[in-house]
């Protein structure tokens, strides 16, 4: 049986806010498509973490990386995300 964890994020832009919901997966494959296409550091991404990785206080820490590193991601591109990363963020859903 396997178990994985759903990350709830927070995102604002402005003034919109939504809520965006991934697994450590998505973002390792956003991560891997912003390193090849933008130069993105590739140890911006929190590392991948296999012992208790589904412990409440590693999920909540992970959490907040996870956060930290999407605000960095917008902070980079502040005028015109890429479309990856548009579309990870939902942005087509929530900003016109």
């Amino acid at each position: 049986i396997s178990s994985f964890q759903v990350y709830i994020i927070q995102v604002s832009v402005g003034s919109h806010q939504w809520v965006v919901k991934h697994r450590y997966s998505d973002f390792h494959d956003l991560h891997e498509k912003l390193v090849s296409e933008k130069k993105i550091d590739k140890n911006l991404l929190p590392p991948k973490k296999i012992i208790g990785k589904n412990s409440k206080s590693l999920v909540e820490k992970r959490q907040k990386e996870l956060e930290v590193y999407l605000q960095t991601l917008l902070l980079k591109f502040p005028i015109t995300a890429p479309k990856v990363l548009s579309h990870f963020l939902h942005f087509h859903l929530y900003v016109s």
